[in-house]
């Protein structure tokens, strides 16, 4: 393995910047890296070599030509395959997308191709970012690099697998109830979930549009609060965009990592104190409050009462949404298309078409939406649904008027082995247990490691007010700085 590919994105940017490596150097060690060990690890869907050495090439002239250039100029980048990009497949993990090029750029991509970051290509996920393990894609699962019979966590796996096994020191994902953070715990990995709407959701291919957030991935928080710095924003184009500045992220990670947290108050939420979750990870986490008590940290036990019922509420309110917003996936305007031989009724071929294009996970949620949202039921269930959203989102108001932030396991297993939970959609659920309540409340929230189970990685989660994206990575780089990154075993 070359050294540039273990390097991370902080130390890359610093070797390409003081002329000690080229972008294209950089670039091509990754895409050996990839191609050494992809077939094993499954992480990505499509690469884009040519795409990302033209991207690197012209970072380097631009360099020599003496222009000022971005922190992560010439820092290649893999991104989940639900962001759309111009030119390059975007499918969702989905056979009803196979094949699709967009027209277009998300905004997210266009702010990566702004700063000079060489695109290495789309990692796999779970089809329509559904699944919490990557066995869901329509195109196999990801690999999981400490136990490559386990899973790398879901919905994007894909970008956390990448990370882990060293074939990208950035990546993007998606987090719906926890598909950024879930992965990144499963793979000794950062994962960090912005304030809803501080990313822009346009060009993401939409699941459940009022908790879909973009944000970064990577192996040291510096690395995912540079990134987080890149791609976040105000975005006219996004009418969930919040039009504020970005917090100072950079500047509050290299604060925390200076290993003091004096002054801090966090909350230990007493609802994930422990029930349902495997001793090891109970045993890990207590050690990394401990930690973070060392740093200078007051740790306060903190109730939030209705946190019990997010996940019920989610799994209303997140199928409702994908209900609706995978109705555009008709067979007509894009996309797979079965059928059609001239005989066929629109309707008929709209039926084949889903039948064949949607895998099962998909199906169940687009029929439990809408089952909640039919008429007679809309109340019962989806409305009901939205008021505890309310109920959850006056738990995190109250308790944030007593701590700076709250802290609780990122999950309450380590990664479990492929096939383990696809016959049992609740179980497999449960593992966005404690990482749904802030996709429902809309703050951010970042999982950082903090320690090992059984020789497998556990995440420590860290949940901030909206727009306190800052503080997260304050408590998340002092935390890494007291317990290192880990290192999976090698590929």
């Amino acid at each position: 393995m070359s050294e540039l590919t273990r390097m991370t994105a902080t130390q890359i940017a610093a070797l390409i910047a003081g002329g000690d490596a080229s972008a294209v150097e950089v670039t091509r060690a990754h895409l050996d890296r990839i191609a050494a060990v992809d077939d094993r690890v499954h992480a990505f869907l499509h690469v884009d070599s040519e795409g990302a050495l033209d991207a690197a090439r012209a970072v380097d002239a631009r360099r020599a030509a003496g222009e000022a250039l971005g922190p992560l100029a010439g820092v290649p980048i893999a991104v989940k395959d639900v962001v759309t990009t111009r030119g390059v497949p975007t499918t969702a993990g989905s056979k009803i997308l196979e094949g699709w090029r967009p027209p277009y750029d998300a905004t997210i991509v266009e702010r990566l191709r702004a700063a000079g970051m060489p695109m290495l290509g789309k990692t796999n996920m779970d089809e329509f970012a559904m699944g919490s393990s990557t066995e869901y894609s329509a195109y196999g699962p990801s690999y999981n690099p400490w136990d490559l019979t386990r899973i790398p966590g879901g919905s994007g796996g894909g970008s956390s697998a990448a990370i882990s096994a060293y074939e990208a020191p950035l990546a993007i994902g998606t987090d719906t109830g926890g598909s950024i953070r879930q992965p990144g715990a499963v793979t000794g990995t950062v994962g960090a979930k912005p304030t809803y709407g501080g990313t822009s959701r346009y060009g993401l291919i939409a699941f459940s549009s009022s908790l879909d957030t973009p944000g970064p991935c990577a192996r040291t928080v510096e690395d995912a609060a540079l990134l987080h710095a890149v791609i976040a924003g105000h975005d006219p184009r996004d009418s969930t965009s919040i039009p504020a500045p970005v917090p100072a992220v950079v500047e509050a990670a290299r604060r925390g990592a200076t290993g003091d947290l004096t002054g801090m108050k966090l909350g230990l939420v007493t609802q994930f104190a422990g029930e349902g979750a495997e001793p090891g990870v109970m045993a890990a986490f207590r050690d990394a409050v401990d930690a973070l008590t060392k740093l200078g940290a007051e740790v306060v036990e903190v109730s939030c009462p209705h946190f019990e019922y997010a996940l019920p509420a989610y799994y209303l309110i997140a199928p409702s949404e994908c209900s609706s917003n995978l109705a555009r996936f008709d067979g007509v305007r894009f996309g797979l298309r079965v059928g059609d031989d001239g005989v066929k009724s629109l309707e008929e071929v709209m039926s084949l078409t889903r039948d064949a294009g949607f895998g099962p996970e998909v199906k169940r949620r687009i029929m439990l939406g809408t089952y909640a949202l039919s008429s007679g039921y809309y109340d019962a269930y989806y409305g009901q649904a939205q008021k505890v959203r309310t109920l959850i989102t006056r738990d995190f108001t109250a308790a944030f008027e007593q701590v700076d932030a709250l802290i609780s396991p990122t999950t309450p297993f380590v990664a479990f082995p492929l096939g383990a939970r696809t016959s049992d959609p609740y179980q497999m659920y449960l593992a966005d247990l404690y990482t749904i309540p802030t996709n429902l409340y809309g703050g951010p929230a970042i999982s950082v490691p903090c320690g090992l189970s059984e020789g497998l990685p556990v995440g420590l989660q860290v949940m901030a007010p909206t727009m306190a994206d800052d503080r997260m990575y304050r408590v998340a780089a002092a935390l890494e700085s007291a317990i290192g990154t880990l290192t999976p075993p090698a590929l």
